[in-house]
């Protein structure tokens, strides 16, 4: 049940200081829907990943900060992202326009008022397209992986998320590639977070999938990620 929200706590999100951080590559067709998204107040940073279509000249001229970051995957990508922030808290997005950054404002809420310090969106597709079997597949594998490593429930481990930015920092997340998300959860419930799940719309994406677009993709991902579960377990 979502929770109503009151004028007080409007005041308070429009309050807070919130980064948006953007992973890209080759994003130009997305970018400028995605960029209309951003709740207002808030900072779009665009980590450009070595893109050839002209997604960061694109982005700078639709009112993004954009980070360049040269060394190749998703975490790399979001963790330049996460060290040049600067707000109190900090929110990550895909940038292919599958999810809308619009719907992170009730997230920050729940962090803002002490609900949760980790928000996760799970992801409801919205066409039979919109989540390809094998994507799905990969992420219920890690979902399993992750119950029996931290006992957390949890059904998705989407890019959707939102937590306090100096508390993040202090994780030292160090993947730089399909792990690092995962990286993020166990990481946070091994320090005794409060992680919570809320539910987002999840369309087709815009352009060609990166990462889990294909079987090889998305078993590379899951890899990364069952790597990241090993070195946790071994006390690395």
């Amino acid at each position: 049940m979502r929770r109503v929200t009151t004028p007080s706590d409007e005041r308070e999100q429009l309050a807070a200081s919130v980064d948006v951080v953007l992973p890209c590559l080759d994003e130009a067709e997305a970018l400028p829907w995605v960029l209309r998204r951003i709740p207002p107040g808030w900072r779009a940073l665009v980590v450009d990943n070595g893109s050839t279509d002209g997604s960061a000249d694109l982005a700078r001229s639709l009112g993004a900060t954009v980070v360049s970051e040269r060394r190749r995957g998703f975490g790399a990508a979001c963790h330049a992202g996460l060290l040049a922030a600067t707000a109190d808290l900090v929110c990550f997005c895909d940038c292919d326009a599958s999810l809308d950054p619009a719907d992170l404002v009730p997230f920050t809420h729940r962090i803002l008022t002490g609900e949760a310090d980790l928000v996760l969106g799970r992801r409801r597709p919205q066409t039979r397209g919109a989540w390809p079997p094998h994507a799905r597949a990969g992420n219920l594998a890690l979902a399993r992986l992750l119950r029996r490593r931290t006992g957390l429930r949890l059904r998705d481990l989407g890019p959707l998320r939102a937590a306090r930015r100096e508390p993040l920092l202090a994780l030292d997340l160090s993947d730089r590639r399909s792990g690092y998300p995962l990286q993020m959860v166990v990481r946070a419930a091994d320090a005794g977070w409060r992680i919570a799940e809320y539910d987002v719309p999840y369309r087709p994406r815009t352009g060609a999938s990166k990462v889990t677009g294909t079987w090889r993709g998305t078993w590379q991902a899951v890899r990364d990620m069952s790597r990241v579960l090993a070195e946790k377990e071994a006390g690395t």
